[in-house]
């Protein structure tokens, strides 16, 4: 064999070893961001599942508390108009995960809606034959509990959207995130009311 000919089957040799690294390398953080992305995607849902419940919740509370308080009308209206928006807004797809006015519309309507809610428990302090009522005790508990999941499955996929945009917005990743369509996802925020403590009654 000629020398220049080992020459060449080497270059093409070592090309070809390089080639197959940088294939890898980048094989390896496209499925690290996809893996990423499908974490993403499923604590959204545990998110999603959790206002669902609230959302089904309501009108078993509400015509509770209107058998006891029916003149509370305002009350219940904002209720019913928090909940509708909420519902208009509720089954979205992924991309507004990536889309950071359409995800604050979406958690505005759900912060109205925890607003009216917390509005309706406030009037039931009027009632104290309301608040010994079972069926409304459990519904009240119920209710509790399911804010405390919204609560829990927020911070989670909080904590997932984190570890996503920081993988994606890292170097070298950045470049392959940008080439793939990885785009950073929205995070969910504390709502304005948060900013200044709660009035409690009792």
């Amino acid at each position: 064999m000629k020398k220049g000919t080992k020459i060449t089957l080497i270059v093409i040799a070592v090309l070809l070893v390089l080639l197959a690294g940088c294939v890898s390398s980048i094989k390896g953080k496209y499925n690290s961001m996809v893996d990423l992305d499908e974490q993403v995607k499923t604590q959204w849902a545990q998110v999603e599942n959790q206002y669902q419940r609230r959302y089904d919740l309501i009108p078993n509370l509400v015509a509770t508390v209107k058998g006891y308080a029916a003149h509370e009308s305002d009350v219940f209206t904002n209720i019913a108009n928090a909940r509708s928006k909420a519902g208009g807004v509720l089954q979205m797809s992924d991309e507004l995960l990536e889309d950071e006015e359409a995800f604050a519309r979406f958690q505005k309507a759900q912060n109205e809606l925890g607003s009216a809610l917390q509005r309706l428990l406030v009037v039931t302090e009027n009632y104290p034959e309301l608040k010994a009522d079972e069926n409304f005790l459990a519904l009240q508990d119920q209710l509790e509990g399911t804010e405390n999941r919204i609560a829990t499955e927020r911070k989670r996929y909080n904590d997932v959207v984190s570890a996503y945009n920081k993988t994606v917005r890292q170097f070298p990743n950045v470049f392959f995130a940008n080439m793939f369509g990885f785009r950073a996802k929205a995070y969910f925020t504390a709502s304005e009311s948060a900013q200044s403590a709660p009035v409690v009654q009792f």
